[in-house]
């Protein structure tokens, strides 16, 4: 079958008609055992999650947010947390499902979480109860998509999480130093989830439940799969060959089709005698000439265009490809004019359908209102779970990053289109804090997203957003159609400190300096009212040679928002510091930038 791409816009998350088993209710947990099964009164799972972290039921964690999503859509969902990988035994602990496994390794990336830079063994864990290392293997995502296939081979295995979705196309692995395939041809998964998944994932979910093959699901934006190499798999498609790098030639002038021999003589004979001439255009002189008109060719249908990248035999042996293949990657994250990738692997393909889309600020209401216990699942029996306790009274209040920053993954991975909450969801979910969760003291610890202050910022206009092909919204410098008024986000920090019983808002994510001395009523509000002592902020470096490979803005910029947080600080009285973070041997740094 050809793979396509629905054009059509997707329903809304909460708009699907609910699977049949809605009438079981909503569990207080995602049960992670058949005792807790039995007291919901399930006979099975259709659809069992496998995470590498500790289950916490939290909107911070990656797995209770799409394991409540999919219980709101009426599917039982069971979860198997840190499962012992070394048999299929811990797999099965819950039974066949009926529809898939979902698998992801975790809210890490596993080799960051469990090497150091140094390629050292990291002695803890923040996302294991006690904060224990060794919980969960290496490439989990493989290691736990060949359990689930080993343990029960007809059912489906899909992929999801951050190790899954940086890792869609061939990469380099910088472990073992080497270019490695996509993940998806050494998990022998089914189908890639990458990004924010949940709108996917419902369609996916819904469109097995009917009986569709999961080999048929070729259309979900947001998703990756294999197919065999052949003409015929992509015969309803245009495909633009990316597979090699344009190199210039030489450049002839343009002949006028115009001129005649005679005049092409004297035109010579004149540019011999100048060293420059103006051509005027003969047909002002013969006005009664033939014109020609010439027809643009249609513009191509991106919805049936692919982009074929370098195969991974290529990039894997030639850096410049490899690099090729990562700008392409790069330049189509776009959801209003992605389009879809190819890369060859050996006898078979690796499609990836452009980026989902945004999610709507009532989708995300919904998907952060939905009954998460917002504690970790009683089965640790109290066990302390150090990233549980970083989040436990934060507010994540949007998504996205349009940044662009190099060293990041947040642009591939969860896009540069701000997806934001609104005022009432945020201050709902603080009031639930203050009243539901166990030792609150009447202080938020975060109120912010990937970047403290994007909130509802994003382009003057969508259709030019929609066009937009930059990795950056604020490199070089900031685009002039981008929105910069912090107004929204200063109202939002007024009123949350406003409510009854809350002391104190911290904004303890990374804040974008540059766009913050942009709006000098939003530092000021920030300095006197959300700073607890500290500040973390990121200047990344201090030399324009790393930071334009990083695209950073200028050491300059840091300064003026330097200069603005000590003014304000001392206006409010108060003795509050920055913490600057630095990169050290950033690529492309030299030895004289860090001395």
């Amino acid at each position: 079958m050809s793979p396509s791409i629905a054009p059509n816009p997707p329903a809304a998350l909460f708009d699907h008609p609910k699977y049949w088993a809605e009438c079981y209710g909503t569990a207080p947990y995602l049960p992670m055992s058949r005792k807790e099964m039995d007291a919901l009164g399930w006979d099975s799972c259709d659809i069992i999650i496998i995470t590498g972290d500790a289950y916490v039921d939290h909107p911070s964690f990656g797995m209770a947010v799409i394991g409540r999503v999919l219980e709101a859509q009426g599917f039982r969902v069971g979860l198997i947390a840190q499962p012992d990988w070394q048999s299929k035994e811990a797999f099965m602990a819950l039974g066949k499902p009926n529809l898939f496994f979902g698998v992801a390794a975790g809210n890490m990336d596993s080799m960051i979480n469990r090497y150091t830079a140094d390629r050292k063994i990291r002695s803890d864990d923040a996302y294991t109860p006690g904060g224990l290392g060794g919980k969960r293997p290496d490439r989990a995502s493989l290691v736990y998509s060949q359990r689930c296939r080993e343990a029960y081979p007809q059912v489906p295995v899909i992929l999801g999480g951050i190790e899954a979705s940086l890792r869609r196309i061939a990469h380099f692995d910088y472990w073992q130093e080497k270019v490695r395939r996509s993940i998806l041809m050494d998990a022998g998964a089914d189908l890639l989830l990458y990004g924010n998944a949940e709108r996917a994932v419902i369609e996916i979910a819904h469109r097995l439940a009917h009986g569709d093959a999961v080999d048929s699901i070729t259309d979900v934006r947001g998703t990756a799969f294999i197919r065999r190499h052949t003409p015929e798999a992509s015969e309803a498609w245009m495909e633009i060959d990316s597979t090699r790098v344009d190199q210039p030639g030489k450049i002839d002038r343009i002949i006028n089709p115009y001129l005649n021999t005679t005049d092409m003589d004297e035109c010579e004979i004149e540019k011999r005698n100048l060293q420059w001439f103006e051509y005027e255009d003969p047909r002002i002189k013969r006005p009664g000439e033939h014109k020609l008109h010439f027809h643009p060719r249609a513009r191509l249908d991106r919805n049936r265009t692919v982009i074929r990248l370098p195969s991974f035999e290529k990039v894997s042996k030639d850096k410049v490809l490899y690099a090729h293949a990562n700008r392409v990657l790069h330049l189509e994250t776009n959801p209003g004019n992605a389009r879809a990738l190819v890369q060859k692997h050996g006898t078979q393909d690796i499609w990836i359908n452009p980026p989902p889309l945004p999610l709507s600020t009532p989708e995300m209401d919904w998907v952060f209102g939905l009954p998460y216990a917002r504690q970790p699942h009683p089965a640790y029996d109290g066990a302390r779970i150090p990233a549980y306790e970083m989040i436990r009274f934060s507010v994540n209040i949007m998504r996205g990053c349009f940044g662009g920053c190099t060293f990041c993954s947040i642009t591939e991975h969860e896009g540069r289109i701000i997806q934001n909450r609104s005022q009432a969801s945020i201050l709902r979910e603080v009031e639930d804090i203050r009243d539901k969760v166990p030792g609150f003291t009447g202080v938020i610890s975060d109120l912010g997203g990937p970047t403290a202050n994007m909130y509802r910022l994003a382009c003057k206009d969508p259709k030019i957003e929609a066009a937009c092909r930059k990795p950056s919204c604020v490199y070089p410098g900031i685009c002039q159609n981008l929105d910069t008024d912090h107004g929204a986000l200063t109202d939002l920090y007024r009123k949350t400190r406003n409510l009854p019983g809350i002391k104190k808002v911290l904004i303890g994510s990374g804040l974008r300096y540059d766009l913050a001395v942009q709006n000098p009523e939003y530092v000021k509000e920030l300095v006197t009212h959300h700073v607890g002592g500290y500040l973390k902020i990121a200047p990344e470096h201090t030399e324009d040679g790393p930071l334009s490979k990083m695209l950073k803005p200028g050491i300059g910029t840091y300064d003026q928002f330097k200069h603005l947080f000590e003014q304000y600080s001392k206006e409010a009285g108060k003795e509050q510091y920055l913490i600057p973070y630095f990169i050290a041997a950033h690529p492309g740094t030299t030895d004289e930038d860090m001395l």
